[in-house]
């Protein structure tokens, strides 16, 4: 690859994306608003173990401002993007719908042209799975009717992906979407369930459950994801690929692993249904496994155990990030 961009590289993915391609070898451009969608220490923790790296060069800047962008990006020829950044997250983008366009559309739209005008060869889009929202059949292949997402979170990854096909068509650009399936592992997001559900559990804290916990996820380890989206790399013209388990989970079942893993007890506090949550997410992975020679390697309890090996490392300042919504 040589040259690589990669956008949200203080991000749970992007800074293991990074940490990956430097260990391949590539030069690495990463960038990064380190913005306050959860705490900031987070992203430290991730940037402090790329920094000081050979290879790694570093700018902190808003993809969604397309001048600061450019000036911080310069004459830099990258033969590989790999647009991560985002803002996450589907409860949240109730409250600030417009701050997801902005990223997650416009923010794309400015990463999309830099790489146009750069040259670049290959294009690697971050999307969600999300996007299947709850009128499709399981397992979700790529070719469903993603037409009607249930959150503006969704429904600007959606438009994103629009824009790259646009690209695509319009300036040649070699494009890869990969919509990820519920990524977790160590140093996750304080927003995701397992991370929440970890440090709860572990500090005696109510787990707050919306709906029955028989809601079903397919839960995706990141290095699993880390592989995919590597391989994805390679040229295909334009694709859209689901990365996941194939295997889902339900909530009531991760919060079981955990307690055991733990060896305590899980104080639940029942919430209603969330109504931009997604009753089960279940990927259909033959076109990774065509296309990019792709399968999930890690079983669910093994990488759960990570997850919480890392929290128990990590505890004394883990435990007080902000878990709630």
């Amino acid at each position: 690859m040589g040259e690589v961009l990669v956008s949200g590289a203080a991000g749970f993915i992007g800074a293991a994306l990074a940490e990956r391609l430097l260990q391949d070898g590539h030069r690495v451009t990463g960038i990064d608003n380190l913005n306050n969608a959860y705490d900031r220490r987070l992203k430290d923790w991730r940037l402090a173990r790329l920094q000081g790296r050979a290879g790694f060069t570093f700018h902190k800047v808003d993809i969604a401002d397309a001048a600061a962008l450019e000036a911080a990006l310069g004459d830099g020829a990258f033969e590989t993007v790999f647009n991560l950044a985002a803002r996450a997250g589907v409860r949240p983008s109730l409250k600030n719908p417009g701050l997801y366009f902005e990223t997650n559309v416009n923010g794309a739209l400015n990463v999309l042209d830099a790489a146009r005008r750069r040259g670049t060869t290959k294009f690697v889009q971050a999307s969600t799975s999300s996007l299947y929202g709850a009128h499709n059949p399981r397992p979700f292949v790529e070719t469903a009717d993603v037409s009607r997402p249930l959150s503006p979170y969704a429904a600007s990854k959606g438009a994103a992906e629009l824009l790259c096909h646009t690209y695509h068509h319009l300036y040649g650009l070699d494009i890869t979407v990969l919509r990820y399936f519920t990524v977790y592992g160590p140093d996750g997001r304080p927003d995701m369930s397992v991370f929440r559900f970890i440090q709860r559990i572990a500090e005696d804290r109510p787990v707050v459950l919306y709906g029955d916990g028989r809601q079903e996820r397919d839960f995706t380890f990141r290095d699993d994801i880390i592989a995919g989206t590597v391989a994805a790399a390679r040229p295909l013209g334009y694709e859209v690929i689901n990365l996941g388990s194939d295997r889902p989970i339900s909530l009531l079942e991760l919060i079981s692993l955990v307690e055991k893993r733990l060896d305590r007890s899980a104080r639940l506090e029942i919430q209603p249904d969330a109504p931009a949550d997604v009753r089960a997410t279940w990927a259909d992975i033959s076109r990774a496994r065509a296309l990019l020679d792709w399968t999930p390697r890690t079983e669910f309890d093994s990488g759960l155990r990570q997850c919480v090996d890392w929290y128990l490392a990590e505890r004394a300042w883990a435990k007080t990030i902000d878990t709630t919504d």
